[in-house]
């Protein structure tokens, strides 16, 4: 592994910790060079699946694509990362274990289901790009809905 600070390579595991979701494994490191300690985390690599967009053309899922849109709702909020890879994890798991294959509509349904119980306005911001609202007023009305 490589150390951030002096890219030197020769780093030494000081810890290792099974992570809350229990899929995956914190490491401490420490550069034999600098002495910096900084923390890496391992976790399972599931199964690969296709993924179908709404034009219908095929992809193979890629899982920093969901950790960027939800990285953007719940920017400068509150929220816990390790519940967010939790999240994360679990929907992963359900998607793989579709044999059928999976739509990006039921990822984004799938979000936006798991957000409204972590974060409301996070939940909102993520709403207003994967309901692309075409003006203000259904917007208004999107939100007066789901918290009345």
């Amino acid at each position: 592994m490589r150390c951030p600070k002096c890219k030197n390579l020769d780093t030494k595991v000081i810890d290792s910790r099974i992570a809350e979701d229990g899929k995956s494994i914190r490491r401490r490191r420490e550069c034999e060079k600098c002495g910096a300690r900084f923390t890496t985390f391992e976790r399972m690599e599931f199964i690969n699946f296709f993924v179908t967009k709404t034009s219908g053309e095929q992809e193979m899922y890629d899982r920093s694509k969901v950790q960027q849109s939800i990285g953007k709702s719940i920017y400068k909020r509150n929220v816990d990362m390790q519940q967010i890879e939790f999240i994360i994890n679990e929907l992963e798991s359900e998607w793989a274990a579709n044999k059928k294959g999976i739509t990006s509509k039921r990822i984004g349904k799938d979000i936006l289901r798991r957000l409204k119980d972590v974060d409301q306005v996070a939940y909102v911001r993520f709403a207003s790009i994967y309901h692309n609202f075409d003006d203000v007023d259904h917007f208004a009305e999107f939100i007066k809905s789901e918290f009345e």
